[in-house]
């Protein structure tokens, strides 16, 4: 059959260009087959990486229309799988479809890292932020003088999944958090991360996790978008390891550690309380801390005013149906959480932080006025009224003197 490849030729510092060569292929071939086929045949300058040709190594990995995979593992019929109907492949074509003459297959080089040529990419960073989740059993557990560190069976079985990473850099290719947060460590570091906490004979496990649960970094810098599983060409689940991570740093630490615990805190709390999200209380809690970061209060002036001009700001608030199931199913995700923490290297922590401890835990208050109610929460009610007032004022000072308080403020 004949294929077109469009292929993505760049050199450092130079604007991209898109190159065509036609081959003619059988449907069993690879993408790195076909690519062989260019260089030996047509054109000898096409630069790729290549090594094992078997799905091990990880050298071959590229975009292949649009996502990454490694070129030896992909074959020209599951790509056009992807494009065109199961019959055609088959040659069993109905009355009325016509048969396309020549299939396009587009080849570029790995996102999130600079091309060095063609398909091949600088991957320095990948490996910096590898480097930087310290990927090794700790110092501590290997200092075994007398004889060899054994593991169970089942306790080597838990590091399977994360130990198939063959580090292609798939996952770091198509990482979206990536795009906009260079700090951001990558999914594979993370996958990495998840294997040392899994590991019985690890001995830093309340570390790591300090470590890992860090500003936008870490785990709290993924933005869950699930490219990172979807092409990972080995089954590691990346996304599925950093919910573990989180899992583990939220038994450890309260709503105080930082704004990205609070955050994941508040909201368990409140859909827990009321069935969904209660957005009058959401921002003071999270980015307001209760009202104890005037900083991040007054930063909710601007959005405020956006919310209160345009209608959006809820001024009441009723707990949707069901609260009583909403409650007992966190109740129950709650407990696998923490029997799933249980069975960490290090599973008791020598201060450990009692989950969601801000939270009510009881099924038996669901019903009735809000358990948590108090002076705390009487006191977060004025002052929200105080807020939604200073809102108000300000938003009469601009129509009326059309004058931009908020930048003199230094809030725009």
């Amino acid at each position: 059959m004949q294929v077109l490849f469009k292929v993505v030729r760049q050199y450092p510092n130079q604007q991209p260009r898109l190159q065509t060569y036609t081959l003619e292929v059988e449907p069993s071939s690879t993408i790195l087959e076909c690519l062989n086929q260019i260089k030996w045949e047509q054109d000898g300058t096409l630069a790729f990486r290549k090594n094992c040709r078997n799905t091990i190594c990880g050298s071959c990995s590229m975009r292949i229309n649009g996502r990454a995979a490694l070129a030896c593992k992909e074959t020209i019929k599951q790509e056009l799988s992807r494009q065109i109907p199961s019959t055609f492949l088959s040659g069993k074509l109905t009355d009325g479809e016509e048969l396309n003459p020549i299939l396009e297959i587009n080849v570029a080089p790995m996102g999130n890292m600079p091309v060095i040529k063609d398909l091949i990419v600088d991957m320095q960073s990948f490996w910096q932020n590898l480097d930087t989740v310290d990927p090794y059993v700790s110092t501590a557990g290997r200092q075994v003088p007398e004889r060899e560190f054994l593991q169970s069976p089942e306790d080597r079985a838990k590091l399977d999944q994360m130990g198939n990473c063959i580090l292609c850099g798939a996952c770091y290719s198509d990482c979206n958090a990536l795009e906009v947060n260079p700090g951001f460590v990558g999914p594979h570091a993370l996958a990495k991360a998840q294997r040392m906490l899994a590991d019985t004979r690890d001995q830093a496990t309340e570390t790591r996790l300090s470590q890992y649960g860090q500003g936008t970094e870490g785990v709290w810098g993924c933005t869950r978008c699930y490219n990172c599983n979807a092409v990972c060409p080995m089954d590691v689940a990346p996304l599925d390891q950093i919910s573990q991570i989180k899992s583990g740093v939220l038994q450890r630490q309260d709503a105080q550690a930082s704004r990205s615990v609070r955050h994941r805190k508040v909201l368990v709390n409140l859909v827990q309380q009321g069935g969904w999200i209660d957005e009058r209380k959401f921002g003071f809690k999270v980015v307001g801390n209760n009202f104890k970061d005037v900083q991040g209060v007054l930063g909710l002036i601007p959005l405020g005013l956006r919310m209160l001009q345009r209608g959006k700001f809820p001024s009441t608030f009723e707990a949707s149906a069901g609260v009583s199931e909403v409650r007992s199913l966190i109740n129950s995700v709650k407990m696998r959480e923490s029997q799933s923490t249980e069975t960490m290297s290090d599973p008791a922590p020598q201060n450990p932080v009692a989950p969601e401890s801000d939270a009510p835990e009881s099924n038996a208050l669901v019903e009735g006025p809000d358990p948590s109610f108090g002076w705390n929460t009487y006191a977060e009610r004025i002052n929200g009224r105080f807020a939604m007032l200073g809102f108000i004022a300000l938003l009469v000072l601009e129509l009326v003197t059309h004058q931009d308080f908020f930048t003199w403020i230094g809030l725009r």
